[in-house]
């Protein structure tokens, strides 16, 4: 196995050489891609020429795909596995700006999302930043983690939809779910701070006040924390993979003017978010 891992920061990503994704990996690939992304929860891959079946045919090794919200209740009505990001010159803004876990607002919000950039903006521009909230969380104090792991959120799809100016027509529905506010991942149990400015609305059973009090507090704290945090630049034929249940990311809108083109597959969950239990 040629599978050679360059860690992006101490806390979270890095870069996967050695594969040809077009192709289906061998266990032991398929293993160690795994084992990475426990460890680093973003995962870049790089110089990859796929078409849309070898895409999909690479993230079903992880697992069903989702399908998303806007694919379900007829405001889109595309290839249903494939959510397309097309950023024209003329656009206003892009997908995902504010930070944000894929569709939180699921009562199973995906496990991972694995997006494909087949073009990127003349000046270069159109970055994604990832946050580990693992690392988030244990950054917190003692009290605050004991406060936040005995209560849920709510996470509204509608909220998202209003970053981009689509209101939902009569009959149409869009999810929206409580979560724990302190998650425990599937996978390694780990505690995970699981809320996001672009779903997350209240704290449940608690004044609006000190809701809004603590989220705005979480959200600027996180946010402004590059210890947390690593930035991927694309170039055409860069694929990255996500753990939805341990990061955020946010999509750096800073090439008004210019094209944006790439494809995402999206890996389904097969449980809801569980609390978290020190």
């Amino acid at each position: 196995m040629s599978l050679k891992i360059n860690p992006i920061t101490p806390t979270v990503g890095a870069e996967i050489s050695g594969l040809n994704l077009a192709k289906p990996l061998s266990l032991a690939e398929l293993k160690g891609v795994r084992d990475a992304f426990s460890t680093h929860h973003v995962l870049v891959f790089r110089n990859q020429t796929l078409t849309r079946a070898q895409h999909k045919q690479f993230s079903r090794q992880f697992g069903e795909l989702h399908i998303h919200p806007s694919k379900r209740n007829g405001l889109n009505k595309d290839d249903p596995e494939t959510f397309i990001i097309d950023i024209k010159p003329s656009a206003i803004q892009s997908n995902g700006e504010p930070w944000h876990s894929d569709v939180s607002c699921d009562s199973m919000p995906p496990a991972a999302s694995i997006l494909y950039i087949t073009e990127i903006p003349e000046n270069d521009g159109g970055d994604t930043q990832f946050m580990n909230m693992h690392a988030a969380f244990d950054s917190l104090s003692p009290d605050l983690q004991t406060l936040l792991a005995d209560k849920t959120a709510f996470h509204d799809g509608e909220h998202d939809l209003k970053h981009y100016g689509i209101k939902l027509r009569p009959g149409q529905e869009y999810p929206a779910h409580s979560h724990p506010m302190v998650t425990a991942h599937p996978g390694t149990g780990r505690a995970t701070l699981f809320v996001n400015p672009g779903f997350t609305t209240h704290i449940e059973n608690m004044p609006k006040w000190e809701s809004k009090m603590l989220l705005d507090g979480l959200f600027a704290y996180t946010a402004s924390n590059p210890r947390l945090q690593c930035r991927i630049k694309w170039a055409p034929g860069t694929l990255t993979m996500w753990d939805n249940r341990s990061v955020q990311h946010q999509a750096i809108f800073d090439y008004a003017g210019w094209s944006r083109y790439g494809e995402r597959m999206t890996v389904a969950s097969n449980q809801a978010p569980l609390p978290y239990k020190a």
